[in-house]
């Protein structure tokens, strides 16, 4: 069986990290572990269930004379149910296309932080030339055109428009996983003509909620004025080259099932109970976060302080444990932040802490999954603040380890994830340090008859549109099946008809 018949409609995965990280042992010698992150966790049970191919970068500053990747990659392969096909990435590489154009420009713009910026013209450049050699590599890679190449994040978004200039006709779909800003925003972005040009490459444009879809159609139309956006609801379309472009919004989710599953395991079990010992108090909160400005996690203690000043009755009865994990440490605002969280945490218990009782329990290190979900176990409440995000899966992996159903979420107004939960979950504005303390304390008091009501609604949602769903609707619009019904999806959209996003500062989405 030649190349071809053999990889005759495979799912062709791109991102910008494979779902295995390579890196050197002490004795350096290479070695492979499993790689970590939302789109991994998503993903990964999709395409075992699936078959086909994962390209990607493998987490390491590579020359490509260095080492053998394909023979590396091999066990590899054979371990996880589907292949590998890796992009080597050189250091100075990974310096300005990771570290700089996607991680110094695109993430703080998008996610409404410009003033964090560094609008570096070299950065844009190797962004471009990464971007060209992902794209090589699938070329070399297909099958032929009914091969279903799906390609993730702000990391690639030139990867279609170089396939196409490679002479690729296959469809391809794109996937925004973090939030697309406003026009006002946008325009802010030197190379803004060029990325809408890019993201326009391709066959279907998906991103995480209407926000998200409704702000790049806003720049479209802006700035591409011979561009026609057509349609009403979730999926829209226009026509660019003759070619038709869809533009959607696909919330991303998790395997339910396999979280509830491994929830109820014997490991799980044994974890949650040393915790339990560990932590005696009555109302546990968790904060579980990547190292990131964009968390809120700053303001979340804050407001954790604010709570203990305003209501000494939870004095003694509450703790929160924040574990951050560690991201990006190469980039000298992250250890600024950390060191900014490590001082407001220092502060706090200095000034709360009792015998028998601290106040925040902090971690910086890196949680396995059995951890994860004990802890997701063990707490009465879920403290997900995040002052922004594309979506945020930590809120629905909470809920689907929640299997007592006893659990609150507290979550920001301005993660993707409110758009599913607004109606059960308690929004809170995390700039308004004041509201966040006052939903913390109605967590505590809240009924356990409303508590359960909750999260089962919670519960009820994840499981009905987990990541199967989310594949299965993403690759129905971008291959033109019949498209699933998103009428029980409504996004968080006051009864006021507020038409700016940015108008509901300093109001309580659950009180809308």
């Amino acid at each position: 069986m030649n190349q071809k018949e053999s990889s005759k409609q495979r799912l062709i995965i791109v991102s910008n990290r494979l779902p295995i990280v390579l890196s050197k042992d002490a004795g350096g010698n290479w070695q492979i572990k499993p790689g970590s992150g939302g789109l991994v966790t998503a993903l990964a049970p999709v395409l075992k269930n699936r078959g086909g191919l994962w390209i990607g970068w493998p987490g390491s500053s590579i020359d490509e004379e260095d080492i053998d990747l394909e023979e590396l990659l091999k066990d590899a392969t054979q371990d996880y149910g589907y292949t590998f096909k890796p992009v080597p990435v050189t250091e100075d590489e990974e310096e300005k296309y990771y570290y700089g154009f996607s991680n110094q420009i695109l993430w703080p713009l998008f996610h409404d932080f410009q003033t964090r910026c560094h609008f570096s013209p070299d950065y844009w450049e190797v962004y471009q030339h990464v971007n060209q050699k992902f794209a090589k590599v699938i070329a070399q890679n297909i099958g032929d055109e009914d091969d279903h190449i799906w390609v993730h994040d702000y990391q690639l978004i030139g990867v279609g428009h170089a396939l196409r200039n490679l002479g690729i006709t296959s469809k391809i779909g794109f996937f925004m996983h973090i939030p697309f800003p406003q026009l006002d925003i946008f325009l802010k972005l030197p190379w803004r003509f060029e990325i809408l040009n890019q993201l326009l490459s391709y066959d279907l444009i998906g991103f995480q909620t209407q926000r998200d879809k409704r702000n790049f159609v806003q720049c479209v139309q802006a700035m591409s004025k011979d561009v026609k956006i057509r349609g009403r609801g979730r999926v829209l379309s226009t026509t660019v080259n003759d070619r038709k472009v869809r533009i959607g919004n696909f919330p991303i989710s998790i395997d339910f099932e396999e979280f509830a599953q491994k929830a109820k395991s014997k490991e799980v079990e044994k974890r949650l109970a040393e915790i339990k010992e560990i932590y005696k108090t009555r109302h546990l909160v968790l904060g579980v976060d990547r190292l990131d400005y964009t968390k809120g996690i700053p303001d979340r203690l804050r407001a954790f302080r604010n709570a203990l000043q305003r209501y000494p009755d939870l004095h003694t009865k509450i703790s929160l444990v924040q574990i951050v994990v560690p991201s990006r440490v190469n980039i000298p605002e992250y250890n600024d932040l950390k060191q900014e969280i490590e001082q407001l945490v220092s502060e706090i218990n200095g000034e709360f802490t009792q015998p028998g009782w601290i106040p925040i329990h902090y971690a910086f290190y890196s949680i396995d999954r059995t951890e994860l979900i004990a802890f997701y176990r063990a707490a009465d409440i879920a403290f997900v603040t995040p002052l922004k995000d594309g979506m945020n899966l930590i809120a629905k992996e909470y809920c689907a380890a929640n299997i007592y159903k006893d659990g609150v979420l507290i979550l920001s107004e301005f993660a993707g994830t409110a758009g599913q939960f607004n109606k059960h979950a308690l929004l809170v504005n995390p700039y308004d340090i004041e509201m966040t303390a006052e939903k913390l304390y109605q967590a505590c008091q809240m009924k356990v008859g409303e508590r359960k009501k909750r999260m089962q609604a919670l519960r009820r949602i994840t499981k009905k549109t987990d990541i199967y769903w989310w594949v299965d609707s993403f690759l129905s619009a971008v291959f033109a099946y019949n498209l699933k019904d998103f009428s029980e999806l409504t996004d968080y959209i006051p009864t006021s008809k507020i038409t700016d996003y940015h108008e509901l500062s300093g109001k309580s989405g659950a009180s809308v």
